[in-house]
């Protein structure tokens, strides 16, 4: 490991669960694995936790990586990384470092836990290699005060999966603007496709760049409300909607309380709309629209056979096996959110909890663990993902990816109620979806700004 201005990095064993494989992420430079993080992801692999797969897959990525012809003293030195598809970028060298061998006594901090081992091989590399450049990266907030605090002078959070730098900045799925929308406007076109109004903008004429497919655009003043269709380079076309048919759609009986809403349930009811994207703060009915949207779709149109319902907890590996009864009873108590969406949506029938039983059954609603949900192909079916901000981009991926013909996916979650250990509102996989997918024709994401739960959520919102 030459001095030659690469830098050295040092991967904590949360980097590589998070991406198992980080390996390649990390361009010219070289990476350094402590023996420690290697135990680590030895005790992981075997349990039976969804973490344990990517436990499982980072072990098999360094042992592709290292290959059988490496000698002891080639690993410890740095081994190139080979040539592997779609991680071109990756030219620098992996070394295991064995830790164990080494006595840590000089500033170092107690070896009695994994993270200061980490911490004191990444304090032995600084020294070692000074001046040349050596950063820990680990998603452990307290590891990394810790390490700055016992003198590293760079660490890092594992970024290469955000793609913004502050949650502000997310696309929100619409673009309102201030006054009169056509006044804004120097030339249209409109013309009549079927039953539809399409108006063709130039793109210089709204004097935004950043307007992307299927998003919506209202204004403060006037009727208007439509969405973004078609996007080139010099001209756009916009289907124009209006504020008071978007306002008066109904799905289930369920009618928007506001233009944002009724934004969501333009989306959600689109046949052409493949995945469906709601963020919003607790309250804002993001679960109660797409339980409606879905019961509509389902029964009353006949457009997809049945409803599947999943979402994630940090507990649900551990906790499922322990409660009683089938795959979908051991769910009911994660899924609460829905089961009480469907009680307020039958709440004035003759009776109540017949309706939600006969309704069950002829929506075929089915609840799922995320963690079966690995390895299936999901045709003509309604998905809902409840609670996703807090999956990884690669186990929103893995869900993404299960989706068949014919199958619409609705992604719920509010980024300020994350659980996850190791992930914050810009690394969230719910962000990076949002973020990737806002240029793809077939999906939609909808910011539901404004609480209509009741006015002590609203006001907690806001002020707690």
């Amino acid at each position: 490991m030459e001095q030659d201005g690469r830098k050295l990095f040092v991967l904590d064993t949360n980097v590589l669960l998070h991406e198992p494989l980080a390996i390649y992420s990390f361009k010219e430079h070289d990476v350094v694995v402590p023996m420690t993080v290697l135990e680590e992801l030895d005790q992981i692999k075997d349990r039976k936790r969804d973490v344990s797969r990517d436990a499982r897959v980072a072990i098999r990525a360094l042992e592709d990586a290292i290959g059988s012809l490496s000698t002891p003293e080639q690993i410890v030195s740095g081994v190139p990384l080979p040539a592997r598809e779609g991680q071109t970028a990756a030219s620098g060298s992996l070394a295991i470092f064995p830790d164990h061998q080494i006595e840590f006594t000089i500033g170092a901090l107690p070896g009695d836990n994994n993270d200061n081992r980490i911490i004191n091989t990444a304090l032995h590399l600084q020294k070692q290699y000074s001046p040349r450049p050596v950063v820990l990266v680990t998603k452990d907030i307290n590891m990394r005060l810790k390490a700055k605090g016992a003198g590293m002078e760079r660490v890092e959070d594992y970024r290469t999966d955000q793609l913004i730098d502050d949650i502000r900045f997310l696309a929100k799925g619409f673009h309102q603007y201030e006054g009169n929308f056509w006044e804004h406007l120097n030339r249209v076109s409109t013309a009549r496709q079927g039953r539809n109004t399409i108006h063709e903008v130039p793109v210089k004429e709204l004097d935004d760049t950043q307007l992307y497919i299927n998003q919506y655009l209202i204004d403060d003043e006037s009727d208007f409300c439509g969405r973004v269709v078609d996007k080139n380079d010099t001209h756009m076309h916009i289907l124009d909607l209006g504020r008071s048919r978007v306002l008066n759609q109904q799905a289930w009986g369920v009618k928007p309380k506001n233009i944002y809403q009724g934004m969501a349930l333009q989306a959600l009811m689109d046949p052409d709309i493949d995945l469906v994207i709601l963020t919003g703060p607790a309250g804002c009915g993001k679960t109660l629209l797409a339980m409606a949207a879905a019961l509509e779709l389902v029964v009353e149109r006949n457009q997809y056979e049945k409803v599947i319902v999943t979402r994630s907890t940090p507990e649900i590996a551990e906790s499922i096996g322990f409660l009683p009864g089938t795959e979908e009873e051991k769910m009911m108590p994660w899924l609460a959110a829905v089961t009480d969406t469907l009680e307020v949506l039958h709440k004035h029938d003759v009776n109540p909890t017949g309706s939600m039983n006969y309704i069950m059954e002829k929506a075929n609603i089915q609840f799922k663990s995320i963690n079966f949900m690995r390895g299936r192909s999901i045709q003509n079916s309604i998905v809902l993902l409840d609670e996703c901000q807090n999956l990884t981009a690669s186990q929103i991926k893995t869900m993404i990816t299960r989706m068949g013909e014919g199958t619409k996916l609705i992604c719920c979650g509010n980024l300020s109620q994350i659980d996850s250990n190791y992930l914050t509102a810009v690394t969230s996989g719910l962000t990076y979806i949002v973020e990737c997918f806002k240029n793809f024709e077939g999906s939609a994401n909808i910011y539901l700004n404004g609480v209509v739960r009741s006015r002590l959520a609203e006001y907690a919102e806001e002020h707690l």
